[in-house]
This record gives structure tokens, C-alpha cells and sequence, in this order.
């Protein structure tokens, strides 16, 4: 078997008045906790330093640039690699990044058990708008503080496994999943801020929107037959809700853990990488049963073209 004992780091609310170290605070304090329990890899949510600033709109973009880091690590999320690299223990988080040429992006990194960054991920599908919208209860604006991500979906070999990483939104998109399928993924690692209402249907209650991110997160583990690690910001931030819904789904599209509640807490459960390939060997093998001739729609277009009248 190869086993990791993986952790799911949920983090309770960030306020806009939390310092970045005192998220990094409890972030370690996490850690420790995966620490006494074995935990080989950790994950945090996306965004993880900050409070979910895109809820805010700046008329002038440059304000926003507050919320995001210019290095990682920098000078306070330093002691977290320390920490992780003092436990011998492998991570993934999210943050906003600004890059020495002046680019926004949301991205996720993976860190190996000596504290190194060995991936990194930029956010591709970018949801909400770009532009003040009153029509909103809220407002999300993604599309105004970060570029569309340029990396696409790599894998990295890692733990002795192959591992990959998305973002909120993207875990809605089965793209998401087969690009990393078609690499061998065997573990999606993934942060997610998920408000507990819709800004634009607000008969959608927390329980539709818990079945579609649980929905989305287990067709795209079965039909790839993979792990995937799914982590919640959740609570009330600066008074708006982010929904929880931590949880662990295996390669056959099974919840096998989940945590309760909007805190900070862990989770851990041991995932057997060699659980992939049944499924990566029988129907959903690849190499036997897709069939590219008939797919060639799905990346020539990308709006709705239906059939004539």
C-alpha cells in the first residue's frame, strides 16, 4: 500500500482586522495537531491568510493589492514552512499572489515534507463578476482582483503518489478533474471559500449548495478514480457566511471523512494511493475506452451552440 495519512485543515472566519499572523498562528496550531495524529500531508483552505476580500469592491484596483503576498514564503508565513519542515510533514494552501511582473492571481501551492514549494496553481475558472453589480446581495468579484489562471492543471509526483491541485470553483468543472485524470492523478488537493447563499437566486438555501459542492466533488473522484481532499473557510466573515463542508472522498466516489461544524479543526484519514487503480484499470480506463474523436467540442467552443430550428 502506499499510505497518506492525510490532514484537512478547515479554518474558521479570517476578519479583515486579523493580522496574517495570526492566521499563521493557528494554521501551526493545526499542524501540531495533524503532527500527534502521524498526518504525512496537511491542506488548507483557498485563501487562507486573508479574509474572502473579493466580497469588497475597490474602485481603484490597486487598493486591493493589500490582500496579497509579493512572496512565499515571506517574512510571517516563513515560521509555517519551518514548522511543516520541523514536522517532516507535506502542505498545500491558498492564497492571493502577486507576481514580480505585476500579475493577480489566486493560487494554491504544494510543499514537500523539507518545506519546499515543488507546485504551484493558479485559479482557472474564475466565477462571479468583474464589476459592481447592485442587483447583488453581495457582491464577488473574482473576475476584477485575479487573471484567469496560465498554468492549466498540472500534476506533481509527490509522497509517492501523483498529486494535483484546484480551487473552489474549479472542483464544479469535470474538465478540472479529467486533464489531472489523464496525467494518473491520484490525489486532488483543494481549498474552497463558498458563500452559503447565491447573490443571484436566494431561494438556493446552504442545503442545495452543501449537495452540489459534495456532488461535484464525488463524481469527479469516481470518474477519475481518485482521492480528493476538499477543505472549507467557513463561518461568519466580516458578517457574511461561508458555508463548511470539509470533507475526504475516496477514488470510488465515497465520503469516508467530514468534518462538522465551522471552526478550525482537522481531519485525517489514512488514503491508500493503490485504491486508484481498480478504477483506473477497469471502466475508466482510459487508454481502452475513451474516444477523443467524438470530444473535439468540448475545446473548439465554449458557449452553448444548440441544434437549428
Amino acid at each position: 500500500m502506499r499510505m497518506i495519512r492525510t490532514a484537512a485543515a478547515q479554518l474558521g472566519p479570517i476578519q479583515w482586522a486579523d493580522t496574517r499572523q495570526a492566521v499563521v498562528r493557528r494554521m501551526m496550531d493545526l499542524m501540531d495537531e495533524a503532527k500527534a495524529a502521524d498526518a504525512d500531508l496537511i491542506v488548507y483552505p483557498e485563501l487562507a491568510l486573508t479574509t474572502f476580500f473579493p466580497r469588497w469592491y475597490y474602485e481603484n484596483r490597486a487598493d486591493a493589492d493589500e490582500w496579497f503576498e509579493r512572496e512565499m514564503p515571506g517574512p510571517v508565513t516563513r515560521a509555517l514552512f519551518e514548522r511543516a519542515a520541523q514536522h517532516g510533514m507535506a502542505m498545500s494552501f491558498g492564497f492571493a499572489e502577486l507576481t514580480p511582473e505585476g500579475r493577480h492571481f489566486n493560487t494554491s501551492i504544494l510543499v514537500d515534507r523539507s518545506g519546499a514549494i515543488v507546485g504551484k496553481y493558479h485559479k482557472v475558472h474564475l466565477p462571479g463578476h468583474d464589476e459592481y453589480d447592485p442587483a447583488r446581495t453581495f457582491q464577488h468579484l473574482e473576475k476584477r482582483y485575479f487573471e484567469t489562471g496560465d498554468l492549466g492543471f498540472p500534476v506533481w509526483r509527490m509522497l509517492d503518489g501523483i498529486i494535483g491541485m484546484c480551487i473552489c470553483n474549479d472542483r464544479r468543472w469535470p474538465e478540472t478533474y479529467r486533464v489531472m485524470g489523464l496525467q494518473g492523478v491520484e490525489m486532488v488537493v483543494l481549498g474552497f471559500n463558498t458563500p452559503s447563499v447565491n447573490s443571484q437566486k436566494s431561494e438556493e438555501g446552504l442545503a442545495q449548495r452543501m449537495f452540489h459542492h459534495k456532488l461535484s466533488l464525488q463524481a469527479g473522484a469516481y470518474q477519475n478514480s481518485t482521492w480528493v481532499i476538499a477543505v472549507a473557510k467557513a463561518g461568519v466573515e466580516d458578517g457574511h457566511h461561508l458555508m463548511g463542508g470539509t470533507c475526504i472522498v475516496n477514488p470510488d466516489g465515497e465520503i469516508v471523512a467530514e468534518l462538522e461544524g465551522e471552526t478550525d479543526g482537522v481531519i485525517i484519514h489514512p488514503c491508500d494511493l493503490d485504491a486508484t487503480r481498480f478504477g483506473k484499470e477497469t471502466i475508466f480506463d482510459f487508454q481502452r475506452h475513451r474516444r477523443v474523436e467524438h470530444y473535439g467540442r468540448i475545446t473548439a467552443q465554449t458557449g452553448v451552440t444548440p441544434p437549428p430550428d
